[in-house]
């Protein structure tokens, strides 16, 4: 039986990182070094919130006011962070 050709593959080159259009088509320019620290600072605030409001909720004059705003306090704060996460580049 014949032998098939063998052909010659052209070596792998990686392309440039290219970054992907925004909504807008411009593109995007990576975030700034201090955005994950903000993330994070955003997140741990908030589960901060809720574990003081369960800790010590009834001691802190101005939780026992708000009652369950606190919740809705907390929740906003962590998802704030989320939306924060989720335009990280």
């Amino acid at each position: 039986m014949p032998k098939s050709k063998v052909r010659k593959k052209d070596e792998y080159v990686p392309a440039a990182r290219a970054s992907l259009p925004g909504p807008t088509g411009k593109v995007l320019a990576p975030s700034p070094v201090w955005y994950p620290a903000a993330i994070c600072t955003v997140l741990i605030l908030g589960l901060a919130y809720i574990v003081v409001y369960y800790m010590a909720g009834e001691r802190v004059p101005v939780m026992q006011d708000l009652g369950g705003w606190n919740f809705a306090i907390a929740f906003v704060l962590m998802i704030t962070g989320l939306g924060l996460a989720v335009r990280w580049r």
